[in-house]
C-alpha cells in the first residue's frame, strides 16, 4: 500500500514517491479495468484512464487509497490512509521531528498546523504534498 513504498531506497524523493504511488495504483486499473474502479471510486473516467496509462493526475492521500482499496485482498479505504498517515507519524518519532520543522524545510506552501493537519486526516492532502512530507520524514531517519 502507500506507506510500503518508502521500502524503495534509503531517503526516496518526493518526485520518486509519487511515481510509487501511482504505479501501485496503475497496477490495480490494469487488473480492474477502468471501468470498475470507476464504478468503486469517486474518480471519474478520465483520471482512471489517466493512472492507467501512466500519467499522474492530481489526486488526494483518500482519493488514491479508494483506488488502492479495490485491489485483491486490500484493506479498506480508511485503514490504508490510516497505515499511510501512522508511517508518517511513527517516522517523525523515530526521526525526532516536529511538523514546524516539516513545514519550514519542504516547498508545501503549508505552516506547521496545516502539515499536522494534513497528517491527521483533517486537511485534505494531494499525493504530491504527502509525498513531499513522507520523503523529507524519511529522510531524517
Amino acid at each position: 500500500m502507500l506507506h510500503d513504498v518508502a521500502e524503495i531506497g534509503d531517503a526516496p524523493s518526493p518526485s520518486a514517491l509519487r511515481a510509487a504511488y501511482f504505479e501501485e495504483m496503475a497496477a490495480v486499473v490494469a487488473e480492474l479495468g477502468v471501468d470498475t474502479v470507476v464504478g468503486g471510486t469517486g474518480l471519474d473516467r478520465a483520471t482512471v484512464a489517466a493512472i492507467e496509462s501512466g500519467e499522474t493526475p492530481e489526486l488526494t492521500l483518500e482519493e488514491a487509497a479508494e483506488v488502492l482499496a479495490l485491489g485483491d485482498a486490500a484493506p479498506d479505504t480508511e485503514a490504508i490512509a490510516w497505515e499511510a498517515r501512522d508511517h508518517v507519524l511513527m517516522g517523525m518519532t523515530a526521526a525526532v521531528v516536529d511538523v514546524d520543522t516539516v513545514a519550514r524545510e519542504t516547498d508545501l506552501d503549508l505552516d506547521a498546523k496545516e502539515v499536522q493537519q494534513a497528517i491527521e486526516g483533517r486537511l485534505p492532502t494531494t499525493l504530491a504534498q504527502f509525498a513531499a512530507i513522507q520523503a523529507f520524514i524519511d529522510g531524517r531517519r
